[in-house]
């Protein structure tokens, strides 16, 4: 079972998450991944991001204009989340 605290902030947190480039080294890309993994049933959003499992999924491959896309509509997102309605899967 997992304990959730609600009241955050809707702030994105950048954190770098690494991609491999052509020449193996790596490269940064932002995104909003706090390290709170966990799909909300109901939404289908990560309660931690906001994101969906297919953004998620799509993270590393999708354009830094398509992520910026994204990352915009995250705040929205979680501000309209009723923590009363939330049921964690994981």
């Amino acid at each position: 079972m997992h304990a959730f605290a609600f009241g955050f902030t809707s702030t994105m947190v950048a954190s770098p998450e690494p991609l491999r480039q052509h020449d193996d080294k790596p490269a940064m890309i932002e995104t909003p991944c706090i390290k709170v993994c966990t799909v909300d049933a109901r939404s289908g959003l990560c309660l931690g991001c906001g994101r969906t499992l297919d953004e998620i999924a799509r993270w590393g491959s999708m354009t830094p204009e398509e992520r910026r896309g994204v990352m915009r509509e995250l705040p929205d997102r979680l501000a309209a989340r009723d923590p009363a309605q939330t049921v964690a899967r994981g």
